[in-house]
């Protein structure tokens, strides 16, 4: 009985093996979020950040909500798969109890955003919307800060 339980976790752990370094390669990108800046075009927004979740005209001005998962930097994930290869390997493997949840625990932050174009489709106003649409302010990864009124002239 002891050398079936035994190889069964050997069987676990040589499956499981390589499970958060390959979670951890494989996050979502980071977004560019300096195109939110005021000015840029509409194009260059849906290029980065993907198409938007939903459209609509408000007059002359365009508003688009866009729904992404701000990842991490190439660096990031590299640096992240290297430790869990390391910990792999000096643990025989018993590091994925730790490292695996971990990954998908720490899978990037889901960012939902309200932009506002000017009659020539360029960024006007950014707002941080919460998974319910409701307008909230908010620190993006960037660093950049949503403007949640309208730029003044």
């Amino acid at each position: 009985m002891r050398i079936v339980r035994v190889g069964s976790l050997l069987v676990f752990l040589q499956t499981a093996s390589g499970c958060a370094v390959y979670m951890a390669a494989n996050q979502p990108p980071q977004k560019n979020l300096a195109v939110l800046s005021p000015g840029t075009s509409r194009s260059l927004v849906i290029a980065e950040l993907g198409y938007p979740i939903s459209t609509k005209k408000n007059g002359d001005q365009r508003v688009d909500v866009f729904s992404f998962t701000q990842g991490y930097s190439k660096g990031a994930k590299v640096g992240r798969a290297f430790v869990h290869g390391v910990a792999d390997v000096f643990t025989l493997g018993i590091w994925e109890v730790i490292g695996t949840p971990a990954e998908a625990v720490f899978n990037g932050d889901k960012i939902v955003i309200e932009t506002t174009y000017d009659v020539d489709d360029k960024v006007q106003k950014v707002t941080a919307l919460d998974r319910s649409g409701a307008a909230r302010p908010t620190e993006l990864s960037s660093g950049a800060r949503p403007r949640s009124e309208p730029l003044s002239e």
